[in-house]
């Protein structure tokens, strides 16, 4: 068993790692048609990502990275357990309100535990906007992917309908919500002194990084959760209550996309939610880094710091004269490619399970009529 979990997770890393040099390759032709003349230096800044400007790059690198390993943290949760929590958008949006209404209103709290009751509030915002999703899957065998969808539209229509009716918490000068006092900042805990731009919020994410590795693989709730993700009606048959856990599961998911939410506008680096008619960037963004990472804990952890890379190596390629558009389309490319990477690992798994079939020829000792041997 042990064996095969090793073999399997060599495969898995197999194939991300093919999926992103597929990525840079489509890139780095995008690069040459959109300016040949320059195009091995702006395939070089991208590879060198934020380490090319040092450790302001390494802090821009942590900071944009946090929302997105949040978020791949809450789809990859939810695939372990088989869903497909295509929410993250809403559930973002729901927690980074929450965050900063309770940052903006509430503050009578005292300036050491202000920013951390935002942080909960931002939990408990998205985990009430999946739970609908995951009654409905659990009690109406309704598909989360629909329902999440829908309730992203809706979230997003919500929040802008009520920043305008919380009082001081809109802005109407810039039509987006006021800036939170420095109470409800999260610590930086010293990092913004060695990687300008960083902020505590890529320490908050690592530290939920290692609780759902701890939840999935050292906890009988774990075990559960990952059997009903595998085969619903066998863990059902040995007894385990489904229904409670897929809703468990889509609860926890919409807690760490909500806590997402809030260590972004939380981060200390002005950003401020506008009202506007587009969803939550980050929530769509933790899909590719769910599925290059496999949607294990750790793994997503490394793709959220690899896609957060080559977002601020895309930025830094402007000053060879590639527009913005021409950025973007690329980082899409490489995301693009790292969703196939699901695909490749099943590819090589049945191509390793292939080679390894022989025939084993059965010998037997020739039977006389009689029956002796």
């Amino acid at each position: 068993m042990k064996k095969l979990i090793k073999n399997e997770n060599i495969l898995g890393f197999a194939s991300s790692l093919i999926a992103v040099i597929i990525g840079l390759l489509f890139g780095a032709i995008i690069i040459y048609i959109a300016n040949p003349n320059v195009a091995f230096k702006g395939l070089s800044t991208l590879i060198q990502g934020g380490f090319k400007t040092g450790a302001k790059g390494i802090g821009q690198t942590l900071f944009n990275a946090t929302p997105i390993i949040m978020t791949g943290l809450s789809v990859g949760f939810a695939f372990k357990t088989g869903l497909f929590n295509i929410g993250t958008p809403g559930q973002f949006v729901m927690g980074a309100f929450a965050a900063i209404y309770v940052g903006v209103k509430w503050t009578f709290l005292p300036s050491s535990i202000h920013w951390l009751v935002a942080i909960l509030a931002a939990m408990i915002a998205g985990g009430i906007w999946a739970i609908i999703p995951g009654l409905m899957k659990a009690y109406l065998n309704t598909n989360e992917v629909i329902v999440c969808i829908i309730m992203n539209y809706i979230g997003m229509y919500t929040v802008n309908y009520l920043i305008p009716l919380s009082g001081n918490v809109y802005n109407s000068m810039k039509n987006q919500t006021s800036y939170l006092p420095s109470s409800a900042i999260v610590p930086d805990f010293g990092l913004n002194s060695l990687f300008p731009g960083a902020n505590g919020g890529i320490i908050f994410a690592i530290i939920f990084v290692i609780i759902v590795h701890i939840i999935l693989n050292k906890t009988t709730f774990g075990y559960e959760l990952k059997a009903c993700g595998f085969n619903k009606d066998a863990s059902k048959y040995a007894g385990i209550n489904d229904k409670k856990n897929i809703v468990l599961a889509m609860v926890i998911a919409g807690c760490l996309a909500g806590i997402g939410g809030a260590l972004v506008y939380q981060s200390g680096a002005g950003k401020c939610l506008s009202v506007v008619d587009e969803l939550a960037a980050e929530g769509f963004n933790g899909i590719p880094v769910a599925l290059l990472g496999l949607s294990n804990p750790l793994g997503v952890l490394v793709a959220g710091l690899f896609i957060a890379h080559l977002n601020v190596g895309g930025f830094n390629m402007q000053i060879y004269g590639f527009i913005p558009e021409i950025v973007s389309i690329i980082t899409s490319c490489i995301i693009y490619f790292s969703a196939f990477s699901m695909l490749i690992r099943l590819f090589l798994s049945s191509k390793s399970r292939g080679h390894k079939k022989e025939i084993v020829p059965i010998e037997t000792e020739p039977v006389n009529e009689g029956g002796s041997v």
